[in-house]
C-alpha cells in the first residue's frame, strides 16, 4: 500500500517516539524531584526564587537604592559625631551641665576656688608647697570635676525619662498625630531636662528648623548614644521614609534592654567600686587618726622638708593607682 520508503521513515519516527517517551520516563522524576525539594526549600526557608520580570528587578533596584540611601544617611551621621566630639569646648559642657553661665562667670568661680583651697590649709599651717599644690587643684581640678559631676548627673536624669518619652510618641503618631504635636505632648508633660530639650525641638519648628536638624542640637546639648540613635531614626526616616511608630517602638526597646544592661553591669561592679574606695580613702583616714591621737608622729613629715617630698610623691602615686582603679572598674556600653 505504501512505498518502501515511506514505512522505512514510519519506522524510523516511531523508534524516535519510543526512544523519547523512554527517556522522558527516566529523566521526568528526577526533574520533578529536583523542583519538588526547591519549592519545599523555599516554603521552609521563606526564601523566594527571584523573578526576572521588570517589575521584580524594579523592586530590586528600589531597594539596593534605598540601601544605599540609608548607608549615606548613617555614614554623614557618624561624620558629624566625630566633628561634635573634636568640638567639645569649655562652653558646650557648661550647656551640657544645664547651667546657664558665661565661660568667664566660671573661671572667676575656678579663681575663687583656688584662692578658697589655698588659704584654708595656709590657716592651720600646713607646708607652702603643699597649699600651692591644693590651690591649682582648686584652680583648675575642683571646677571641672563639680561641672562634670552636674553632667553626668544631667544626663542619667535625661535617661531615666527617655525611653517613656518615646513612648509617648509612639502612642501618639499610632493615635493619628504628627512627629510635631507628639514632641509638644514630651515637652508639656515631662519633667527637666526631657521635656525643655524637646521644647527646643517644638521651637526650632517655628523658625524653619526641621526635626531631623532639631534632634541634631539636641545630640549636642546632650551628646548619649541613646539621644544619637533617636537622630539616626529621624533622619532615615525624613529622606527614606518608612513605619515611624515601629521604628521608634523599636527603639524605645533597645533604650530599655540598655539601661537593663547598664543596672546589671553597675550591680555586678559595686564590689570593686566599693573596694577601690576603700583602699584610696584608708591613708588618709589613718593619717587623720594619728594626727588625733599622737601628733608628735607626724610632726618629721609635715615640718621637714624630706617630708613634703614624701607627701607629695605618696600623693602623685596615690593619685595614679586611683586613676588606674577607676579605668579598671570603670564600664560602659
Amino acid at each position: 500500500m505504501f512505498s518502501e520508503g515511506v514505512s522505512d521513515l514510519a519506522f524510523i519516527f516511531m523508534v524516535a517516539v519510543a526512544v523519547g517517551g523512554g527517556i522522558l520516563a527516566l529523566v521526568y522524576p528526577l526533574i520533578s524531584a529536583s523542583s519538588a525539594s526547591r519549592r519545599v526549600e523555599q516554603i521552609t526557608t521563606g526564601k523566594k526564587e527571584a523573578k526576572s520580570s521588570f517589575r521584580a528587578r524594579f523592586q530590586e533596584d528600589s531597594k539596593d537604592a534605598r540601601r544605599r540611601q540609608i548607608q549615606d544617611s548613617l555614614k554623614q551621621i557618624e561624620d558629624k559625631e566625630k566633628e561634635r566630639k573634636k568640638k567639645l569646648t569649655l562652653r558646650n559642657r557648661i550647656e551640657q551641665a544645664g547651667l546657664d553661665i558665661p565661660v568667664r562667670m566660671f573661671w572667676m568661680l575656678s579663681a575663687v576656688a583656688g584662692v578658697l583651697f589655698f588659704i584654708v590649709p595656709t590657716i592651720f599651717g600646713l607646708p607652702l608647697l603643699l597649699n600651692l599644690g591644693l590651690g591649682f587643684v582648686g584652680f583648675l581640678g575642683f571646677p571641672r570635676w563639680f561641672l562634670n559631676f552636674l553632667r553626668k548627673r544631667r544626663q542619667n536624669i535625661f535617661l531615666n525619662d527617655f525611653a517613656d518619652a518615646i513612648d509617648v510618641m509612639v502612642r501618639g503618631l499610632k493615635a493619628g498625630l504628627p512627629v510635631s504635636e507628639a514632641m509638644k505632648i514630651i515637652a508639656a508633660e515631662s519633667g527637666p531636662p526631657v521635656g525643655p530639650e524637646f521644647m527646643e525641638v517644638v521651637d526650632g519648628q517655628r523658625i524653619g528648623i526641621s526635626i531631623d536638624q532639631g534632634i541634631e542640637r539636641m545630640v549636642d546639648r546632650m551628646p548619649l548614644a541613646e539621644v544619637n540613635f533617636l537622630a539616626i531614626v529621624m533622619t532615615i526616616q525624613a529622606k527614606t521614609g518608612g513605619n515611624l511608630s515601629e521604628a521608634l517602638s523599636n527603639l524605645s526597646r533597645v533604650l530599655r534592654d540598655r539601661k537593663k544592661m547598664k543596672a546589671k553591669i553597675k550591680a555586678v561592679s559595686q564590689e570593686a567600686k566599693s573596694s577601690a574606695a576603700i583602699i584610696g580613702s584608708l591613708p588618709f583616714i589613718i593619717m587623720g587618726a594619728l594626727t588625733v591621737l599622737n601628733p608628735n608622729y607626724l610632726k618629721p613629715m609635715l615640718e621637714t622638708n624630706m617630708g613634703h617630698i614624701l607627701m607629695i610623691g605618696s600623693g602623685v602615686w596615690m593619685l595614679i593607682g586611683v586613676l588606674i582603679m577607676r579605668k579598671m572598674i570603670n564600664f560602659e556600653i
